[in-house]
C-alpha cells in the first residue's frame, strides 16, 4: 500500500503518542479506534476522519485543530482564528456579553484586514458585526473596572458618542 501525503500527520502522532508514554494499543483502547488503524496512521497508509483525529486528539491531551491542519482538513489560518476563538470563550475571567463584544470587534478586524469571518462568526449583513456605538469597551475605563456602559446607563456615553469604531 502506497503512502498517502497527509503532511507528517502519522509521525506527529507516534512522536505525541510515545511523549504521552503510550503503547499503540492503549491508545486504541483510550480513542475507540482500532489499534490496525492506528497503526496504518502512524505509517501514513490511512488518511483518518475528522472524528477519528478528535478522538485521538481527545486521548493525547493535545489540539484537534493542529492535526486538522496536518491531515490537510484544516487550513493554518482558520486553525488560528478557531485557537483564538476558543482562548476568548474559554476565559472565565470575562462573561459571555464580553466575550461576544469581543468575538464581534476580532471579525471586525478581521474583515477590515481582509480576512472573511470564520463559520461561527455572527456577522450581520451590513458588514460591522452587529456593533453598537455603546458596545465596545469604555475607552476611559481603568483596567479590570468593567467593559463600559451597560444599557441604560449614561455613564461614558460622551466618550463613545464621537468616536468612529470604523477610523
Amino acid at each position: 500500500m502506497a503512502s498517502l501525503n497527509v503532511g507528517n500527520l502519522g509521525e506527529y502522532l507516534r512522536e505525541q503518542r510515545r511523549a504521552a508514554q503510550l503503547s499503540l494499543r492503549q491508545l486504541a483502547d483510550a480513542t475507540g479506534v482500532s489499534n490496525p488503524y492506528l497503526s496504518q496512521i502512524e505509517r501514513g497508509l490511512r488518511k483518518p476522519s475528522a472524528d477519528v483525529l478528535q478522538q485521538v486528539a481527545k486521548a493525547l491531551r493535545i489540539s484537534a485543530e493542529t492535526l486538522y491542519v496536518r491531515a490537510g482538513i484544516l487550513d493554518e489560518r482558520e486553525r488560528e482564528e478557531l485557537e483564538t476563538r476558543a482562548v476568548i470563550l474559554a476565559d472565565p475571567s470575562i462573561n459571555e456579553r464580553q466575550k461576544s463584544v469581543l468575538l464581534q470587534i476580532y471579525d471586525s478586524f478581521r474583515r477590515e484586514n481582509g480576512f472573511v469571518p470564520g463559520p461561527d462568526a455572527d456577522a450581520d449583513a451590513d458588514g460591522d458585526a452587529g456593533l453598537r456605538k455603546d458596545a465596545g469597551p469604555d475607552k476611559d475605563a481603568e483596567p479590570g473596572k468593567g467593559a463600559g456602559p451597560r444599557e441604560g446607563d449614561d455613564a461614558g456615553a460622551d466618550a463613545t458618542e464621537d468616536h468612529d469604531p470604523h477610523s
